[in-house]
Order: C-alpha cells, then sequence, then structure tokens
C-alpha cells in the first residue's frame, strides 16, 4: 500500500494535488473537513459525537477523528492502493495516533509531501481566490486572517514534519510552477517508493 500525507499551507494547491495523486495512483483522497461533513450528513455515531462539540465552537477530540478516519479505511479496504491524506496529522498527538492506527490496519504512512509556498505568494493566492469566488470565505478576504493561518499551519505542522523526518518518510518540494510541473514533481517522489 501507499499511504500519503500532503502538507501545505492553505492556498498552496494541496487539494487539487491530492486529487490528481489519488487518480494517478489509485489511492482515496481523505480530506478531515470532507469526512466530517459526510460523517455528519449521514447522522453516524461518531458524526453526532463530533457534532457536539461543533456546535458548542470546540475542536473535535482527536479519538473521534481517528475513529472516522479507522471507519473510511475500513470501508475502502482492498478497493485502493493506498490513501492520501490531506490535512491531516495536524499535530504531533494526531501523527502518533495516525501512526497507531495504521500499525493497527498493518500498514504506516509510506511518504509525506509538503508543497513549500512562501507566505506572500499565499496570501496573493487565497486573495485571488476570495475575489475569483462566487461565494467566498470571507477569511478569503482579510490580508491579515489570511496571513495568521499561514502562521498557525506553520506551527502547527512543525512537530509534524520533525515527527517523520525522524524516519525519512518526509520530502519538501516546491510549491511554485504550473499546477503540471508540482504534480510531476510529486510524482517522481512516489515513483521513487
Amino acid at each position: 500500500m501507499i499511504n500519503l500525507i500532503l502538507f501545505g499551507p492553505p492556498g498552496s494547491g494541496k487539494g487539487t494535488q491530492a486529487l490528481k495523486l489519488a487518480e494517478t495512483f489509485n489511492l482515496l483522497h481523505i480530506s478531515t473537513g470532507d469526512l466530517f461533513r459526510s460523517e455528519l450528513k449521514n447522522e453516524t455515531p461518531l458524526g453526532l459525537e463530533a457534532k457536539k462539540y461543533m456546535d458548542k465552537g470546540e475542536l473535535v477530540p482527536d479519538e473521534v477523528t481517528i475513529g472516522m478516519l479507522s471507519n473510511k479505511l475500513d470501508e475502502y479496504a482492498g478497493k485502493v492502493k493506498g490513501f492520501i491524506f490531506d490535512g491531516f496529522p495536524r499535530t504531533q498527538p494526531q501523527a502518533e495516533a495516525l501512526d497507531k492506527l495504521l500499525d493497527l490496519k498493518k500498514t504506516d504512512i509510506s511518504l509525506v509531501l509538503a508543497l513549500e509556498v512562501a507566505e506572500d505568494e499565499i496570501v496573493h493566492r487565497i486573495l485571488e481566490r476570495g475575489k475569483a469566488s462566487a461565494n467566498p470565505r470571507k477569511d478569503d478576504l482579510d490580508e491579515n486572517i489570511i496571513r495568521n493561518r499561514f502562521q498557525v499551519y506553520l506551527k502547527e505542522t512543525a512537530q509534524v514534519a520533525d515527527h517523520y523526518k525522524k524516519s525519512n518518510k518526509f520530502v519538501a518540494l516546491n510549491g511554485i510552477g504550473t499546477i503540471e510541473e508540482i504534480f510531476e514533481g510529486l510524482k517522481a517522489e512516489i515513483n521513487k517508493l
């Protein structure tokens, strides 16, 4: 199995790249945001548990998120060649919990691919995305909020990067270029597996 984590700050293009990689390598793209929405919509026990926290404006506990991931992995076991995690893990405890979950499933993370994009470029991309969107997110139109999101990303994910660097599974790639150029760089790293 190929199990990937795709990292990158908001606006780095990781969602676009994750979909292309999933299609090319027959991987299931798992976005925690999509996972939450699906569990909530279907009113699963874990979705209802998550809703209790979300309704109070609190973060959903890691064990609930891991439970959702476990169910998704079980649902697609044998149907895909692996998984690509987009936006998860974001913290050291989440990385450790994901590693334990995958160990229980007799697999592990193959590679962590990080798209590196400078803060000013991220701000520019997100502001342009906000202007072009028919229904923009408010936080995509405010430079201060975008810069804060970038700093939160750096702070949260630095420990996760260090966690996977210890096992030589972390590769940083330039996230500037055309969609195709970045895709080719990601693909080349995966093909080394």
